[in-house]
């Protein structure tokens, strides 16, 4: 996999790890993440990984455009072969289907000529990989949602979504974590609070680990939500291929 260069304005540069979005892409993007973070390259100010792209803000008084990519092209030699960290944790986020907190789940379900009870075992059946974090504080865009279920955006964007909604945009599903504006189609919500300033980390995921969706009823749900509200409720998660944290 070669890595390319593009300058950002005067203070950035943009570093395209592939043209496609997959696993193997997001590992050596996270796998250079560590290293950058690890290397304490002087200048520079912040790193932000995406989908197939790190980008990186530094201070030219520090270090000049070619001084830092002669770095950067270093870095990425000492991770060829490397694997990123095996230890990812699968987050099981418990989702009640339909009803008023899933008012697109039938929409999706006649798009696809499925069943609701097909789109959400279809959709409850994978471990999500989160490649990245954006738009809000603690939203999460997973990857691996099955085609079977994918569904265009809202043509009508809702100008309030609630938070913990869980939605479907083309191929990608996610969660808001907060309320705000949106066009996904809501499937679902979680009682989980995705983002809480409150918090000692306020944002509970991470980009690369993972999410399962764990159906649950409306009864269940409220229970959760009593937990949360309480303190008492601690979120299941395990390792990506089985056993305990």
């Amino acid at each position: 996999m070669k890595l390319t260069y593009h300058p950002l304005g005067d203070t950035g540069m943009q570093l395209v790890f592939g043209q496609t979005i997959s696993e193997e892409t997001n590992q050596k993007i996270r796998l250079f993440a560590d290293v950058l973070k690890a290397g304490r390259i002087e200048g520079i100010i912040e790193w932000v990984p995406a989908y197939t792209t790190i980008s990186i803000f530094y201070r030219p008084d520090k270090i000049g455009y070619n001084a830092l990519q002669q770095k950067l092209e270093d870095l990425y030699e000492n991770i060829q072969g490397g694997a990123a960290d095996a230890a990812s944790l699968v987050y099981e986020i418990p989702t009640y289907y339909g009803g008023e907190t899933g008012p697109d789940l039938d929409f999706v379900a006649d798009h696809n000529g499925l069943s609701v009870d097909e789109v959400i075992r279809i959709h409850s059946s994978q471990e999500y990989l989160i490649y990245m974090m954006g738009f809000v504080p603690g939203f999460p865009y997973l990857g691996g949602m099955p085609e079977e279920i994918a569904t265009p955006r809202r043509s009508d964007p809702r100008p309030k979504i609630p938070a913990g909604s869980v939605g479907i945009a083309g191929s990608q599903t996610g969660m808001y974590p907060l309320e705000t504006p949106g066009g996904w189609q809501i499937i679902g919500q979680t009682p989980v609070k995705l983002y809480d300033p409150g918090r000692e980390q306020p944002i509970l995921l991470t980009s690369g680990h993972y999410v399962k969706f764990v159906p649950i009823s409306k009864e269940r749900y409220d229970d959760i939500a009593e937990s949360i509200r309480l303190g008492e409720y601690t979120i299941n998660s395990y390792r990506k291929g089985g056993g305990l944290v």
